[in-house]
């Protein structure tokens, strides 16, 4: 294959996933992870595309920002949605639970429960309820990503269609009322997508700062989302578009001590 074919494929799978790694690019080309750093630099030079750690992006896509920075924002906000969101589960119930900051606080609090089935592609999450044995953990097989401890890919995906389970928690990028709940990156979004498609309650994840917020891929439509948890009050205003959109219900967590807040959640229906 000759320099501009590559350049060419390259740039229409960027537009396709908005994000591809050395490696991936590799694979697909069947080419050598040199051969397309080099073609990466040649291409970032004539303004294509954005090198990444690892790989690369179209240049007008804003990079997000890592997942240890993620980690860091809203802690006290992510600590409240996840202890709403523990009284969701049930004993007996099963759950999906993706890879992502706030996923991983509910992993905490769920650390002291018993007799749930969690399967998740978070690495991390696997790791941290593995310690408890009364847990039944399933790590779903997969791709490794390098921007985050998770799987991914056809495999992981083919993995989550042989379940149907009680519950899907996931935490987008943002949740807007007309876009619905959106992801960064394509192979985040097919995870998270096919965790609500393989279970009986769709669950979201999101503080304040996301709600209204879009991304570039879709994982659902408002009108799909069972239970919002977040950390907004009921009055949100944009809670009351995300209801009027379509979101079922909304469990509005206790807020972080630092903000005053009503000592208990209350879920509001549409």
């Amino acid at each position: 294959m000759w320099a501009h074919e590559r350049h060419s494929r390259i740039v229409a799978l960027l537009n396709e996933r908005q994000r591809l790694t050395t490696e991936t690019i590799s694979a697909e080309l069947g080419v050598s992870k040199e051969t397309i750093r080099r073609d990466l630099i040649e291409l970032e030079l004539s303004g294509k595309l954005s090198r990444v750690h690892g790989g690369a992006i179209p240049q007008s896509v804003p990079i997000e920002p890592s997942y240890i920075e993620r980690e860091e924002l809203h802690r006290p906000e992510k600590r409240a949605i996840a202890r709403a969101a523990a009284t969701l589960i049930q004993p007996g119930m099963s759950c999906f639970i993706d890879a992502g900051s706030t996923t991983q606080a509910l992993a905490q609090v769920l650390l002291a429960r018993t007799d749930i089935q969690i399967i998740t592609n978070s690495v991390s999450i696997a790791s941290d309820l593995a310690g408890n044995p009364a847990l039944d953990v399933v790590l779903l097989g997969g791709r490794i990503a390098q921007e985050m401890p998770a799987t991914y890919g056809d495999q992981t995906v083919a993995e989550i269609g042989r379940y149907h389970l009680d519950l899907a928690i996931v935490s987008p990028v943002g949740i807007d009322a007309r876009a619905g709940a959106m992801d960064y990156l394509w192979h985040e979004a097919a995870v998270a997508r096919a965790m609500l498609e393989h279970a009986r309650q769709r669950i979201l994840l999101a503080d304040r700062s996301k709600l209204g917020q879009t991304s570039r891929m879709q994982i659902c439509a408002a009108s799909a989302v069972d239970v919002l948890v977040t950390d907004a009050p009921e009055s949100d205003k944009i809670v009351r578009q995300l209801q009027t959109g379509g979101v079922k219900s909304v469990l509005h967590a206790e807020p972080p001590a630092e903000r005053g807040a009503n000592p208990s959640g209350n879920a509001a229906g549409r």
